[in-house]
């Protein structure tokens, strides 16, 4: 088997476990610890929120718009620095940007340029890169 195949798999694998699968499973089990102890230890919200199924509804209800207005002001005041800090790490960007540079400059030759054109095509047809 192919030693990037794996490698490629186990990247997909963290991708849907941490994005999805353990976000579904954190958020079923923050309602029920929030549930377990808060609410069914204080009388008062006992008696409003009793029910697991209506503390639910009302908890998404609540933490969904909470949390739509915290990522805009991620997206507004954080993904500049989130996304330089990535860019400064990332080789393949690095490439590129060297490539461009070459290129503007008359150091790149013409097989790294076409090289550099079918990665760009690659990327652009939603292709894995070799």
């Amino acid at each position: 088997m192919d030693k990037l195949w794996v490698r490629r798999r186990w990247f997909d694998f963290r991708q849907g476990h941490s994005y999805y699968l353990i976000f579904l499973l954190s958020l079923g089990n923050f309602i029920l610890i929030s549930h377990r102890l808060l609410i069914e230890r204080i009388p008062i919200l006992d008696e409003i929120m009793g029910n697991l199924g209506i503390f639910s509804i009302l908890f998404i209800l609540l933490y969904i718009p909470i949390a739509i207005i915290i990522g805009i002001w991620h997206k507004k005041s954080q993904m500049k620095i989130d996304l330089d800090v990535t860019l400064r790490q990332n080789p393949l960007f690095a490439k590129m940007i060297r490539v461009l540079l070459d290129a503007q400059t008359g150091k790149a030759s013409q097989e790294e340029l076409e090289d550099f054109r079918k990665m760009l095509k690659q990327i652009e047809d939603g292709k894995e890169l070799n």
